[in-house]
């Protein structure tokens, strides 16, 4: 029983040494991606934007100031994992759109017979009363 006891404390220190390590270990990486991140997007301003716009050339930390400033006012901090819902249309909406483009195209299996029988010369006409507006 004793060694029981010892294998599941063991094992429980293991796992959160190893959560820890992990945790450690991606907040490193966030740090080290996000100053790559900025000094990419402060070479691509330097390179770009005081040639094309005549801007001023930047800092590194300005760079990453303009970052988290366009991620304050043009994004909201949330992950991709956070879905955002929709606020679905209700069945008899969604029946009567599906109704509507139903009708609208079954009208389109005649179009080859109608051109053929009256669209051709009634395109003529058409063409010759605009011809008659213009003068």
């Amino acid at each position: 029983m004793k060694e029981y006891v010892e294998h599941q404390v063991k094992s429980k220190a293991e796992r959160f040494f190893r959560s820890a390590f992990k945790v450690f270990f991606m907040i490193i990486a966030a740090i080290v991606f996000l100053l790559l991140f900025g000094y990419g997007f402060m070479l691509l301003w330097n390179w770009l934007m005081p040639d094309i716009f005549g801007l001023p050339v930047l800092s590194y930390w300005q760079g990453v100031g303009i970052l988290v400033m366009a991620k304050l006012l043009f994004g909201n901090f949330e992950g991709k994992g956070r879905k955002k819902h929709r606020k679905k249309s209700s069945p008899r909406f969604r029946d009567r759109k599906n109704d509507y483009c139903k009708n609208d195209f079954s009208k389109w299996q005649f179009y080859d017979e109608f051109w053929k029988e009256e669209g051709e010369e009634a395109f003529k006409d058409f063409l010759e009363r605009k011809a008659v507006e213009k003068e």
